[in-house]
């Protein structure tokens, strides 16, 4: 049983094999240069208020933002870091939509409402409004960047389709070279990051976005769709998602490539995120009902010169 444990515990964080490297760099007295040693680990954050899947969020760990949802929901709710709260509900009722930018001004865009949906709503921290409608209505996509610089790509089809938001309406950027659904991203308008979905197959597919053209970068280690991401285009993560079963793994992206971070503890597919590579936020999502299960994810770590000095 212990061993066991022992092993789960490797698997999920192989980082911790270079800890004799250090320990034994201490030992001798030397000075290693590190790029970061790093645990990340995922831990129970306060529940929805309300279980949703197929949602969509944006902000910070402890200034989240959740909306949206299969019905389709309108529901609205603001974490604070330890809980939930209501806030004011979508205009259009969606699932499967996107989003982006921060709690007090956040961006909803596409979707499913029955029908697939263009609409784009801005929040101001405690009401919807109308924005500009996309130009491709689309939902399964996915989204990064601000309010007034936000960034939408892929969807149903699969669509390739990249559309730039100006803080009023949306105009053509750069397709993607991997049409996708399902899939998830991070970043910015001028530094965005696409990853995983479907294309025909499950796809591990990663593309960097530079304001104007995406290119190849990384793939995950683990393909898988309906994941959920956050941070940015050098310092990503990915959690969740299926790759026919429900997956619980989460990798973290250098600019490079990905590597293996500590798992979800509630394994979720059609989840949203938020926040960033060493402080991100997971929510909702589907398991065998809709789920309200939050989780945060921080890594510890120390970066620079060691001298045996890990943590």
């Amino acid at each position: 049983m212990v061993l066991s444990k022992i092993l789960q515990f490797v698997k999920t964080r192989p980082q911790i094999l270079l800890l004799p490297v250090f320990l034994f760099a201490n030992y001798l007295g030397l000075e290693l240069p590190i790029f970061l040693f790093v645990l990340g680990t995922w831990s129970a954050g306060g529940a929805l208020a309300t279980a949703r899947y197929n949602l969509a969020g944006c902000g910070t760990q402890s200034a989240g933002l959740s909306f949206g949802g299969y019905g389709p929901s309108a529901v609205t709710e603001e974490y604070n870091g330890t809980s939930w709260s209501a806030g004011g509900d979508l205009a259009t009722a969606r699932y499967y939509l996107a989003g982006c930018g921060t709690q007090s001004a956040g961006l909803s865009f596409g979707g499913n409402t029955g029908a697939i949906s263009a609409v784009t709503e801005e929040y101001n921290g405690t009401a919807w409004s109308a924005g500009g409608d996309l130009a491709t209505a689309r939902y399964n996509l996915a989204g990064c960047g601000t309010q007034s610089a936000g960034l939408s790509f892929g969807g149903n089809g699969p669509s390739a389709v990249t559309e730039e938001y100006n803080g009023t309406s949306w105009s053509a950027g750069g397709a993607l070279a991997t049409a996708r659904y399902g899939l998830a991203g991070c970043g910015t308008q001028s530094a965005g990051l696409s990853f995983g979905g479907y294309s025909g197959v499950l796809s591990a597919v990663t593309e960097e976005y530079n304001g104007t053209a995406w290119s190849a970068g990384g793939n995950l280690a683990t393909a898988r769709y309906y994941l959920a991401g956050c941070g940015t285009q050098s310092a990503g993560l990915s959690f969740g998602g299926n790759t026919g079963a429900i997956s619980a793994v989460t990798e973290e992206y250098n600019g490079t490539a990905w590597s293996a971070g500590g798992n979800l503890a509630t394994a979720r597919y059609y989840l949203a995120g938020c926040g960033t590579q060493s402080a991100g936020l997971s929510f909702g999502g589907y398991v065998s009902a809709p789920s309200a299960v939050t989780e945060e994810y921080t890594i510890a770590g120390v970066a620079g010169k060691s001298q045996g000095q890990i943590f």
